[in-house]
């Protein structure tokens, strides 16, 4: 596999990242109504996809950068990757625990963690806050998290000005 696939885009239209929440929760409700194992697997798909590659292999990813954000008058607005990333990982971490409780047979686990997922994307979707980010912001401060990582989160200078992209 070439290099160019893994990787994630820096900086990241809000839009879109939020039209990728808005997809989450969907998926979410419908495994907390349906409750069925097998919606669990596209979602925990695409968060490790996102993880790795951004939208390049996400099929949500892709829909909401190439299609949906695309359909919206506006440029919108664009925030550091890192952060985003960041909040893909939990998102990672919180589907593929609960797959891994569902299909070992500990529902209870998997609905719990589904239900604060719906939670978390919702925030994201319907509000435009983002939990994960803001936890990257505090692991920043408390120096758990090098300030290298995301040096546009410490400069807001940088993302007054539209990426060559």
């Amino acid at each position: 596999m070439s290099s160019r696939i893994f990787g994630f885009p820096n900086p990241v239209n809000e839009r879109s990242a939020r039209w990728v929440a808005a997809g989450v929760v969907l998926q979410a409700v419908l495994f907390l109504i349906v409750r069925q194992g097998w919606v669990l697997i596209p979602l925990a798909y695409g968060f490790t996809a996102r993880v790795l590659t951004g939208p390049k292999l996400s099929p949500l990813g892709q829909l909401s950068t190439r299609i949906l954000t695309p359909a919206m008058k506006g440029e919108g607005r664009f925030v550091p990757g890192p952060p985003k990333r960041f909040a893909q990982g939990v998102g990672l971490v919180f589907s593929v625990g609960a797959s891994i409780a569902w299909f070992g047979g500990v529902h209870v686990v998997a609905i719990v963690l589904i239900a604060g997922l719906t939670v978390a994307a919702s925030l994201e979707a319907f509000v435009g806050y983002c939990l994960g980010c803001a936890i990257f912001g505090q692991l920043m401060k408390i120096g758990v998290i090098p300030e290298s990582v995301c040096e546009d989160c410490n400069d807001i200078s940088r993302r007054l000005v539209r990426p060559n992209v």
